[in-house]
């Protein structure tokens, strides 16, 4: 019977519709506002945001018409060799003699260029067609050198003419000075075989070297100028090294990619 006074007296007494109700706690509103301001900055960051992502490739420096093997027209022994390693030679220079049965023989450099390496030394026979050297195309030694940059074929498309590259150069610390600067130039969008690769730079072990993965593209890097420092290019530190850059040196190419909205990730 007390129970149910208390009900009856329950329903007799006026609702207390005066005083406030309260929702949510002040500390409750604040992470609400937050949460949404939050997922409003990242809507409107997916959509007019972009992302930078990089490719690393092996590359080479070389100058822009690469090189070429100069092979044996004949068959015999070699009797003299006339030209040295390093050596600038106009076209059609003399580079070594063959004996023959039919007499000697002179291997002449099909175009200008400096040697950069030779494979013939005096007594040894050569069979036709064998390789006895390469020639780099350099007329001048002033001509600039290039990057060439063998990037994963996949990666072609995203390649964009005037993109950023850092260079770290196999013959330069990096951690004292620094990595190399230049920009894209060309992009060949056809993948090249270890033949294609070794045919232009003059050495089909490089050739094998940067096929190992599949057929890469080449990507041609203009290096950045610079008066201030020793080897006439840009770096990222001050002054780079204290000496001039060699052709034929190996290093390896960052190329920035086209920058991506988030927001594409999410579409098919």
């Amino acid at each position: 019977m007390q129970f149910r006074q208390q009900a009856l007296a329950k329903l007799q007494s006026p609702d207390e519709l005066d005083l406030p109700v309260r929702f949510a706690r002040p500390q409750g509103w604040l992470v609400l506002s937050v949460t949404v301001v939050a997922m409003a900055a990242a809507s409107v960051w997916a959509v007019t945001g972009s992302v930078a992502s990089t490719v690393s490739a092996p590359a080479v420096l070389t100058h822009g018409q690469g090189s070429y093997v100069l092979q044996s027209p004949v068959s015999g022994q070699v009797t003299a060799v006339l030209a040295e390693q390093g050596e600038r030679l106009p076209a059609g220079a003399p580079v070594l003699k063959v004996r023959t049965a039919e007499g000697e023989t002179v291997v002449r450099a099909l175009d200008a260029g400096r040697v950069s390496a030779l494979a013939a030394t005096i007594g040894q026979i050569v069979q036709t067609g064998a390789n006895v050297a390469a020639v780099e195309k350099v007329a001048h030694a002033r001509d600039p050198l290039y990057a060439t940059v063998y990037v994963p074929a996949e990666n072609a498309a995203e390649i964009r003419a005037g993109a950023a590259v850092d260079l770290t150069v196999q013959s330069v610390p990096s951690q004292e000075y620094g990595v190399l600067r230049g920009h894209v130039k060309s992009v060949d969008r056809s993948a090249q075989s270890a033949q294609q690769i070794g045919a232009f730079l003059g050495d089909s072990q490089l050739g094998e070297q940067f096929t190992k993965e599949g057929r890469p593209v080449a990507v041609t890097v203009r290096l950045d100028t610079s008066s201030a420092t020793k080897s006439g290019y840009e770096w990222s530190t001050a002054g780079g090294p204290p000496y001039a850059l060699t052709s034929m040196t190996l290093a390896t190419g960052s190329i920035r990619l086209a920058d991506q909205r988030p927001v594409d990730w999410l579409l098919p």
